[in-house]
């Protein structure tokens, strides 16, 4: 009933960053996260890091029309990070963003990762996102990979599998 009717009409699909209005949504991203934190505490990757060959992305379509985008890392067999979850300001409130995090989990589990991670930020304008990430399970963890404590920072993870992760 809570469905936007536009939902089901959703697509996800890789993408290689070159259309227009990707670059675009990608370069509000960068610069909402410089706008609301330190530099040194931005960790938003920018078009070239998008396209290493660790980094997975994909964007989030209805009737011809982008809405969002979203990236997987891997960090390693076993871990990856969720980077770049970005949502259009027209697209906010559609479901959109917990479209993409369900299939961003659902390829972690598929590439057989035993969790997946994030960091985003600790400042209000991050709420809503660390309430998204907290209704698909996610909870607070230290820093992981190269990361360091950061006041402005909020480290989550969501451990995907009962496996031992002590070796990745």
């Amino acid at each position: 009933m809570g469905r936007h009717p536009s939902q089901d009409r959703l697509t996800i699909e890789p993408d290689d960053l070159t259309r227009q209005p990707v670059r675009e949504l990608i370069a509000e991203h960068l610069a909402d996260m410089h706008a609301t934190s330190p530099a040194e505490s931005v960790h938003a990757l920018d078009h070239a890091a998008l396209q290493e060959p660790e980094v997975s992305f994909w964007t989030s379509w209805s009737d011809g029309t982008l809405l969002g985008c979203a990236a997987l890392k891997e960090l390693s067999p076993f871990e990856g990070e969720i980077k770049t979850m970005r949502t259009r300001r027209e697209a906010r409130g559609r479901g959109v963003a917990s479209h993409l995090l369900t299939f961003l989990i659902d390829e972690s589990r598929r590439r057989g990762y035993h969790r997946i991670s994030l960091e985003t930020g600790s400042q209000d304008f991050f709420a809503p996102a660390r309430r998204l990430y907290a209704r698909h399970g996610f909870t607070p963890c230290p820093p992981f990979a190269d990361y360091q404590a950061d006041p402005n920072s909020v480290f989550m993870t969501l451990r995907l599998s009962e496996e031992s992760t002590a070796d990745g």
